[in-house]
């Protein structure tokens, strides 16, 4: 009888050790995933992800990432999985591509020089843990067009004023200026007189003003028949636009405008005269057919006589 008290006592004793270094093992093995997880790096989300650019207006992507430790950060582009950067190094052969990173800086920023609509789409900052962490980026490159207000031929009569507007709607960022130029030339308004007149004197000035629109005002006053031309508006983010002024002289524009117009309609008054011509050329083949016919009637009529 003791003995068995004894027998139960051993395996009680043995039961409560083996619980308690379960116990111990268990409380280690937490305490050592959440110091691993506490090592882990992590990302700064608190940079913007969504970024708009022009056509060649270069672009940053920011990415930070925390307590990085031995791992290296890699840029991706998402519609090709193509490995862009990796660490300070760059792996592709497109130059426009390239990383931002000083030593014990927290900042990986991808940068891209000149971007086109086709470099649009999703980017991703990867960071080579097991398992692997990443976080997506938005590049949207837009195509800024100007637009010259009104039609695009321009009649004027000489000794009169002529003023041409090129409007671009404002983009993201600063959109720079607007050059303009008559043909192949630059139109310098400074250099086209005497810099002692005052402004208000000049025959060729350009006025810019930067609102919710970008707007650029070429005024020519007193014209004359060299002022004739294409005229065209270069902005330094956007497509350019042009439009072709005609200086008159003994006729009013409107008439001018009406000739334009007349000149316009010629190639469809042509169309319409080569179609009727065509229903006429049938009509006469197929008369001569049936001429063609009757004849070799009366021929076959005659011969069985």
């Amino acid at each position: 009888m003791f003995n068995q008290l004894l027998f139960y006592v051993g395996v009680y004793t043995l039961l409560l050790q083996s619980r308690n270094e379960v116990s111990v093992s268990s409380s280690m093995m937490t305490t050592t995933t959440e110091e691993s997880a506490a090592l882990q790096p992590y990302f700064d989300f608190d940079v913007p992800r969504n970024l708009t650019v022009t056509v060649g207006q270069t672009g940053f992507l920011h990415c930070r990432v925390e307590r990085l430790g031995d791992k290296d950060v890699a840029w991706i582009r998402k519609r090709d999985l193509h490995i862009l950067t990796t660490g300070a190094s760059t792996y592709t052969s497109d130059q426009r591509f390239q990383v931002i990173h000083q030593d014990s800086s927290v900042n990986w920023t991808l940068q891209i020089k000149y971007p086109q609509v086709r470099d649009s789409g999703v980017y991703e900052c990867q960071i080579n843990t097991e398992p692997k962490m990443s976080l997506s980026y938005e590049l949207n490159v837009i195509e800024l067009r100007a637009r010259i207000l009104g039609p695009a031929d321009i009649f004027v009569k000489s000794d009169s004023e002529i003023t041409m507007t090129c409007v671009i709607q404002q983009g993201p960022h600063e959109l720079g200026t607007i050059f303009w130029y008559k043909g192949h030339s630059l139109i310098e308004p400074g250099a086209q007189e005497n810099d002692l007149h005052a402004s208000e004197n000049r025959r060729i000035t350009v006025e810019t003003d930067w609102t919710d629109v970008l707007t650029s005002r070429l005024k020519i006053k007193r014209v004359v028949q060299s002022d004739t031309g294409n005229y065209t508006c270069v902005p330094t983010m956007a497509k350019s636009a042009s439009v072709y002024a005609n200086v008159i002289s003994g006729e009013h524009p409107a008439a001018m405008q009406h000739n334009a117009a007349a000149s316009n309609s010629l190639p469809l008054l042509l169309h319409t005269a080569c179609i009727i011509l065509l229903c006429h050329v049938v009509s006469i083949r197929h008369l001569l057919d049936k001429l063609r016919l009757t004849d070799r009637l009366l021929v076959e009529a005659k011969d069985v006589r």
